[in-house]
């Protein structure tokens, strides 16, 4: 019994051995495999109910600086979009071809506190899009009087992940290809009291731009539908 529960033990070490040689292998970025993000062109500026405005009072929260956002990040898009109704939701996306170590997207429960935010509630939830649901967290935060509740997903590769579980199986799947994915995080958030009316604007907002969007910034933004 000893002999073979080495002989189990010494066959897993021997596989993990593999699985790292092969993770440690020069890999080629899924970035270069397929047409360039310009996230620029993906986003309409109008659609729907909402057109882009002059961020005014609200303002796009950056969680990283400019240098370590110039780092992590391929491309970085932020805009803020006004409602017929006259509501505000600001919109972050960025892009990193190479979602490895220090490189992967920082997550805004991580990002927000280190700007002085108060993460008052973190949950999962979906957006029901015409393409699919996307599954999402949700977040409501504050920094002194101001209240954003907020709404994100994460994908990698073309795969929309929560978890390091998650992200982990992934990112094994890739490496055994020798390649590395690309990824993005996309954030929509709103300054507002009300919880339940900012959540539900961000599901409006989202299901209006990708109902607008082409097929390819669809499955490049959220892994859904088919090219």
């Amino acid at each position: 019994m000893i002999a073979r529960r080495r002989a189990y033990l010494i066959l897993a070490a021997m596989l993990a051995a593999s699985v790292a040689a092969v993770l440690a292998k020069p890999r080629t970025l899924v970035s270069t495999e397929r047409k360039p993000v310009s996230l620029e062109s993906m986003v309409p500026r109008s659609f729907g109910d909402w057109t882009e405005a002059n961020a005014g009072r609200a303002q796009v929260v950056n969680p990283q600086t400019q240098e370590l956002l110039d780092r992590l990040y391929s491309e970085v898009l932020t805009r803020v979009y006004v409602h017929t109704s006259g509501y505000r939701i600001m919109l972050s996306i960025a892009y990193g071809s190479d979602q490895r170590g220090g490189l992967q997207a920082h997550k805004p429960e991580v990002c927000y506190p280190a700007q002085g935010f108060a993460v008052h509630r973190n949950e999962v939830g979906r957006i029901a899009t015409a393409h699919g649901d996307i599954p999402v967290r949700r977040l409501s935060t504050t920094l002194g009087a101001r209240h954003e509740p907020l709404t994100y997903w994460f994908t990698v590769g073309d795969r929309v992940v929560q978890g390091k579980t998650q992200k982990r199986i992934v990112d094994l799947a890739f490496g055994l290809t020798g390649r590395v994915p690309d990824g993005l995080l996309f954030r929509v958030s709103s300054v507002d009291t009300e919880q339940a009316l900012a959540f539900r604007m961000q599901e409006q907002f989202v299901g209006q731009l990708l109902a607008s969007a082409s097929p390819l910034a669809v499955k490049r933004l959220t892994g859904l539908g088919n090219l």
